[in-house]
C-alpha cells in the first residue's frame, strides 16, 4: 500500500490535464445518472480499500472544522469550545478553522482516529467520490486524486464509464 500511496502524487499529476478537460466537459454537461454511477463506484471501491491500511489524507492534510465540529469534538473532550480551538487548530488564510499542523494530531501510530464518532463531517465525507452534484466539486476532486488511492480509482473508473 505504501508503495501506490507514493506513486499517487506522479500518478495524479501524468493524469491532471486529462482529468481536467474530462471534468470541463462533465461540469456542462453531466450524464443523467452521474449520483448514482457514483454511489455505485464508491461503494465497489470501498468494498475493496480499507482505509486503515493507507490513512494517507490523515497525514497530508487537515480538515477544516466547521462550528458543529467544534461544538460536538470539545464536548466529547469535556472542553470549552475555544479551549478546544486553542489547544488543536488555527485560522487559516480563508478563515477556516484548520489543524495546527499534519499529520493530525488525532491519528494513532495503527492509523486508528482517536476521535472517530465525533470526527469533523470533512473527515466522515472525504474523499467526497458519493457525493450528489458530483460535477460540481471537481477542483476538490482533481485535489483528492493526488492523496487517496481510492479517489484515483473511481475516477479512472468513472472516465472509462461515461467515455
Amino acid at each position: 500500500m505504501q508503495n501506490q500511496i507514493n506513486k499517487l502524487p506522479k500518478r495524479a499529476k501524468d493524469k491532471h490535464k486529462e482529468n481536467k478537460s474530462f471534468f470541463a466537459k462533465l461540469k456542462k454537461k453531466p450524464p443523467k445518472q452521474l449520483d448514482y454511477l457514483m454511489q455505485e463506484l464508491h461503494n465497489d471501491e470501498f468494498e475493496r480499500t480499507d482505509c486503515l491500511q493507507c490513512a494517507n489524507c490523515c497525514k497530508t492534510t487537515g480538515p477544516l472544522f466547521t462550528d458543529k465540529d467544534i461544538q460536538r469534538i470539545s464536548k466529547h473532550f469535556k472542553m470549552k469550545a475555544q479551549q478546544f480551538i486553542e489547544t488543536y487548530l488555527r485560522l487559516d488564510e480563508e478563515n477556516d478553522y484548520v489543524l495546527h499542523s499534519v499529520p493530525c494530531t488525532f491519528l494513532g501510530v495503527d492509523n486508528y482516529c482517536s476521535i472517530y464518532e465525533v470526527r469533523p463531517k470533512a473527515c466522515r465525507e472525504f474523499p467526497h467520490t458519493d457525493r450528489k452534484k458530483f460535477q460540481q466539486i471537481s477542483s476538490l476532486t482533481l485535489k483528492n486524486i493526488a492523496i487517496c488511492p481510492a479517489a484515483f480509482n473511481i475516477v479512472e473508473e468513472m472516465k472509462r464509464r461515461i467515455n
